[in-house]
């Protein structure tokens, strides 16, 4: 084989596995406490975000203020776990659940399952048994699955005491201990794992044998899909057998010239993808936004899901949510707390949605903005003022517009900014983001 042939084989797979990589890395730091903090909790449990957070908060990026998180991680490799869900009436929730590969197997929640009381079962690959009777199975596909349960929430003292009883009451178990009194206990610690630098830097910092050294052992209980075949085929050519460990050592020169060269060609191919992408089809860009309605399962699309892993890990289905987000009025133009911006929505034009809808602000790092009025959001929950012709317009800018259009300002910071629309479950009917027939407005500059 030729150092130009493996160069392109070993960019493929690099391309192939970074949603594996990238999840093992975001699991170690989000699992490497001994008893549930914050937004860590050991294998097994549930970590419960309890609050929205403010403009001090610089921990995530993009944070939201729509709903509330509760997310777990389990290893399903030996036996099931069972999730139990109180009954969430008529509150908008999803519980998505992702595979080792960033695909969404499954996503309980009011659109799919309804608001009941309910009992899930996540098996692993290649499990058989017999599950307790009344409990729903979901299949995953790996051994690695991560629970990133959503509830809404207005943000009140009173909502978030309600909704902070629905996530307690939101708990797993594993099977063997299903119907018994069950303390899980505490997690392992593990002092090497870096609980600091962001999981993208560490992925995008290891050099080809450590990525790919890791890639080969966590595909031993996180097998490749039957439709990858392909894939895999070509993953032999250059030492990676699923099953068994990589040895670079054990490659010929031009093959290890190759693994060199993959980090790199890789990384460029998912930064190119967000122009590549809207000519493929699989990224839409109108009006100043871009989004995707390709997200939460890829089938071969390598690129397309490597760039929604380097992106924004955990999307969820486009059933369930579209994330539009937007740096300027259009594809040159950049947003600046300078001037002022509106953005207009003709009578019965607001974004079509079967839950909610709410836009966001971002500073230039995509953190939230500090503000008079603490407000970081404009959404469906908000009592907007329409206009005499029933259409809405909303403020952007960093000064009030005045008193009478405050319900609609959506302050800015004064530099550059970036802004986010958030559409959970999308109608599945025309008009709808999800088939193109509803088209994003403009924020347009007002001069």
């Amino acid at each position: 084989m030729s150092e130009a042939d493996a160069t392109d084989i070993a960019t493929e797979a690099y391309l192939y596995a970074y949603p594996l990589v990238t999840m093992e890395y975001t699991r170690r730091g989000l699992t490497n406490v001994a008893v549930p903090d914050g937004t860590k909790a050991p294998m097994g449990q549930f970590a419960r975000i309890r609050q929205y957070p403010d403009a001090s908060f610089h921990t995530v990026t993009a944070p939201n203020a729509d709903t509330l998180y509760t997310q777990g991680w389990f290893d399903v490799a030996k036996e099931p776990w069972l999730v139990s869900v109180p009954d969430m009436g008529d509150r908008y929730f999803l519980l998505p659940m992702l595979d080792g590969w960033t695909n969404v197997f499954a996503s309980p929640g009011t659109r799919t399952t309804g608001g009941k009381a309910q009992t899930i079962a996540v098996t692993g690959p290649g499990w058989h048994g017999t599950l307790p009777a009344g409990v729903t199975q979901y299949k995953s596909p790996t051994a690695m699955v991560w629970l990133l349960g959503r509830i809404y929430c207005t943000g009140t003292p009173q909502d978030y005491d309600a909704v902070h009883a629905l996530q307690d009451q939101i708990t797993a178990v594993p099977l063997s201990s299903f119907g018994k009194p069950y303390t899980p206990a505490p997690g392992p610690v593990d002092p090497s794992v870096d609980m600091k630098t962001a999981v993208r830097q560490q992925v995008n910092t290891l050099d080809p044998t450590a990525y790919f050294t890791l890639f080969a052992s966590l595909l031993k209980d996180n097998p490749p899909a039957a439709d990858d075949a392909p894939m895999v085929a070509k993953l032999a050519k250059i030492g990676i057998v699923p099953g068994h460990d990589f040895d670079a050592a054990k490659l010929q020169p031009a093959a290890n010239a190759g693994l060199a060269k993959a980090p790199k060609l890789g990384q460029d191919k998912v930064s190119a993808w967000t122009k590549d992408g809207v000519l493929a089809g699989d990224l839409t860009f109108e009006n100043g936004w871009a989004y995707t309605t390709k997200a939460g399962t890829y089938g071969t699309n390598y690129r397309q899901r490597a760039f929604v892993t380097a992106i924004g890990l955990g999307a969820n289905l486009p059933d369930d949510a579209v994330y539009p987000s937007s740096q300027g009025p259009d594809a040159i133009g950049k947003y600046s707390g300078a001037n002022t911006y509106v953005m207009h929505f003709d009578k019965g034009q607001l974004p079509p949605v079967r839950a909610f809808w709410s836009l966001t602000m971002y500073n230039g790092e995509m953190f939230f903005v500090d503000n008079p009025l603490n407000r970081y959001t404009l959404s469906s929950r908000d009592p907007l003022e329409t206009n005499p012709d029933g259409s809405t317009d909303l403020y952007i800018q960093a000064d009030s517009p005045g008193a009478d259009k405050e319900s609609n300002w959506l302050p800015a910071p004064r530099d550059r900014f970036v802004l986010m629309l958030r559409l959970y479950w999308p109608t599945g009917t025309p008009p709808t983001i999800l088939d193109g027939s509803w088209h994003i407005p403009q924020a347009k500059e007002v001069t």
